[in-house]
């Protein structure tokens, strides 16, 4: 079975060839990959909307459900075809709908599942949104409670970025971009011009005023990211309010569970710990 996967994720299918390769935004939860799905929606050129979980749904076709669905006869390239298909066929319609001409996709969940996606889209390129360990566990607690800012202190941040610096060691640089959070906000031009000139596209300034923008969220985003400008009393487009809230608001028992797991980590990214 693995030579079988290996064989899928090596040929890349004629349609994809013919047109600009799929990007993925990946990332810890919390770590800007909503900032940078904006970014990219506001470009002409790409469609990037909210996150649909599709793919890692989908992946369970050929995962953990794959003992049942091989009963049918089917190998597993005959799906995972399929699936591309499928995938396609929903974006191409989103574009034509947007009057775009190329897709991306933000799901920090995506980058526990990069094979399957490589295997869909061997031509995907991937940007990694990286953010210090601090202020990912304080975006947890403020977002969805204490309990899962443990759960990210102990594991979760660690988790992703490990995941998807592993990726990027993998890859080839014209394959995958890093942004850190704190760069991008503090740089939005510098930052946005090195991203689509990573993703072959041209400049325009006009994805950083991306508010008048019409793009699909949800009311529940647009709320929350409202109450951070209004906490952090910013009122542009991209703020800095964010940057350095972990260090300054994580309880000791919170940054005591990240440093003990994870202060090489931090300590390698230059994030003090």
């Amino acid at each position: 079975m693995a030579g079988d996967t290996n064989k899928a994720s090596t040929t890349v299918p004629a349609a994809a060839a013919a047109t600009p390769p799929p990007i993925f935004v990946i990332g810890s939860p919390r770590s800007g990959t909503t900032l940078v799905r904006l970014i990219l929606d506001s470009h002409p050129n790409i469609s990037c909307g909210e996150e649909t979980h599709f793919l890692r749904d989908l992946e369970a076709v050929v995962g953990r459900n794959w003992d049942l669905v091989a009963t049918y006869g089917l190998p597993r390239e005959w799906w995972i075809e399929r699936l591309r298909g499928l995938y396609d066929t929903f974006q191409a319609e989103v574009l034509a709908r947007n009057g775009k001409a190329r897709w991306a996709e933000k799901d920090p969940t995506y980058t526990l599942h990069v094979p399957f996606i490589e295997e869909l889209f061997p031509s995907a390129v991937f940007v990694h949104l990286l953010r210090d360990g601090h202020d990912v566990v304080a975006s947890f607690r403020d977002r969805w409670g204490y309990k899962s800012a443990a759960r990210a202190a102990r594991t979760e941040w660690a988790r992703y970025v490990e995941a998807a610096r592993h990726l990027g060691r993998r890859l080839p640089g014209d394959r995958f971009l890093e942004l850190r959070y704190e760069v991008l906000v503090a740089e939005p031009e510098t930052q946005g011009q090195r991203l689509f000139e990573f993703l072959g596209e041209p400049w325009d300034p006009s994805v950083l005023e991306f508010d008048p923008s019409e793009h699909s969220a949800t009311d529940r985003y647009q709320w929350f990211s409202a109450q951070q400008r209004e906490a952090g009393g910013e009122d542009s487009t991209i703020y800095t309010s964010r940057v350095g809230t972990g260090g300054d608001s994580l309880d000791p028992v919170l940054r005591t569970i990240l440093r003990r797991r994870h202060g090489t980590l931090l300590r390698e990214l230059g994030y003090q710990a």
